[in-house]
């Protein structure tokens, strides 16, 4: 059977920025953002992106399109009878255990999303009432189950329809709204009374705040935002045709990555202030602190609507990278239809989820190494599988792939110029700099 490949050029950088943008962007980068000083954290965070991550994307990138296999076949293709196949492992299990626990997230978004239909934020609540409304959901039992089941299953069904059909067709719709959704929020928002101290926040550096923790956790967001690690950008590399520049594409994708978070930040933050409330709210930002601001803010109920659609939207396009990862093995691997891949696929995925939602509520005394069921995996995919599986994807391509196969994906057999001009610095990067910085930053982490 003929392996499926992305249609053109378009297609490639709505699918890799569609991975890249997601929960990353509206959730978690804008809470962290506010926890770790506003603009050192974002300066910290631009440096960690193109001069650390962006390597590990090129190199992710250009073992995917050169073995033209899955995360698993990859390694067993290009370093046949060895023990860098443990890392196609890892890459394979890695996105199946963000996927299981992001998809819970996407559930909450979809619930919010129909509450904000509803106007359930246009009725001047308090902000402890509009707190208590979210703790009471996700601590209840179906609620969040039903929500996570749904989104898994919207999921499925791009997968199922294949790369080209599925992905790619609905990357190309929905990454364009997402970008005008997102812009149409940020301008509503720094039009408030009072914004311009979020902007102030987010632009104005304090470099003393820059310490080995806002380091670490500019890295791991970086990791996090743009799936590195995971597995996800080596599959989708090895859907690009031979003809495309994969450093261009790679480049896009964090550029892209980088500005919609910034964005997402401008829509967020200077409404916070706007609002008087305390930037550093951590994770329930976007669940508890926005709702308040949308029930006081002048059309917040349409606002409400629009940002929590473009969640469920950047949701959606990252979990589909993610889920697609370990269909592509099975499919490969252990030859099953991709429909058959599917839905084994949700099926795992559904029940750790399933575990990762019930830790909010009846399965809240149960820990593993005293966390709840849901921060464990959430802590470990971040804090070390992804970070490690990105090291270690680095180290690959920089010590164990030839230097001419690396030369020849990277410059198309020696046929893009500016590439070409480009290819011992970065070469030097994926070699010496990344490996080195990623696990001094990475072990510095641990001290935190």
């Amino acid at each position: 059977m003929e392996r499926e490949n992305f249609g053109n050029r378009f297609g490639v950088l709505v699918a890799m920025a569609g991975s890249a943008i997601g929960l990353g962007n509206l959730w978690r980068f804008p809470y962290l953002v506010g926890s770790y000083g506003g603009a050192a954290f974002i300066f910290v965070y631009i440096f960690c992106v193109f001069l650390l991550c962006l390597p590990i994307l090129f190199s992710e990138v250009i073992i995917g399109r050169r073995s033209h296999a899955n995360a698993y076949g990859a390694f067993k293709k290009l370093a046949p009878g060895t023990k860098w196949k443990w890392l196609g492992v890892a890459s394979v299990i890695t996105p199946i255990i963000v996927v299981s626990y992001y998809s819970v997230i996407g559930g909450w978004s979809l619930e919010y999303f129909f509450k904000s239909c509803m106007f359930e934020f246009t009725e001047g609540a308090t902000q402890a009432e509009l707190g208590s409304m979210f703790d009471k959901f996700i601590t209840s039992v179906w609620p969040p189950l039903v929500g996570h089941t749904i989104f898994l299953l919207l999921t499925g069904l791009v997968i199922i329809a294949g790369v080209k059909s599925g992905i790619e067709k609905f990357g190309k719709i929905m990454m364009p709204m997402l970008f005008v959704l997102i812009i149409v929020m940020a301008v509503r928002s720094i039009t408030l009374p009072g914004a311009m101290d979020g902007l102030v926040y987010l632009f104005k550096p304090d470099f003393s705040k820059i310490d080995g923790e806002v380091c670490s956790a500019a890295l791991g967001q970086a990791f996090f935002s743009l799936s590195l690690g995971v597995g996800t950008m080596l599959t989708y590399g090895s859907y690009i045709k031979k003809d495309e520049n994969i450093a261009a594409s790679s480049s896009y994708t964090a550029v892209s990555d980088f500005i919609f978070a910034l964005i997402a930040s401008c829509a967020i933050l200077p409404a916070v202030f706007a609002f008087g409330l305390n930037p550093q709210e951590g994770p329930g930002l976007v669940f508890q602190t926005l709702p308040f601001i949308f029930s006081n803010m002048p059309m917040g109920g349409f606002i409400a609507i629009i940002f929590f659609l473009a969640l469920i939207v950047a949701a959606i396009t990252s979990s589909i990278s993610l889920y697609e990862v370990g269909v592509a093995y099975l499919v490969e691997e252990r030859h099953v239809s991709r429909k058959k891949a599917s839905v084994i696929v949700f099926a795992v995925a559904w029940l750790i989820g399933a575990l990762c939602s019930l830790s909010f509520g009846p399965l809240s005394d149960i820990k593993i190494f005293g966390q709840t069921i849901f921060n464990f995996f959430d802590k470990l995919s971040a804090n070390f599988l992804m970070t490690i599986g990105g090291f270690l994807m680095v180290v690959f391509v920089g010590w164990k792939m030839s230097k001419s196969d690396v030369f020849d994906e990277f410059t198309n057999s020696g046929t893009l110029s500016a590439n070409k001009r480009i290819f011992k610095f970065v070469y030097f990067m994926i070699r010496y700099v990344c490996p080195i910085a990623v696990l001094m930053i990475f072990l510095s982490g641990l001290l935190f």
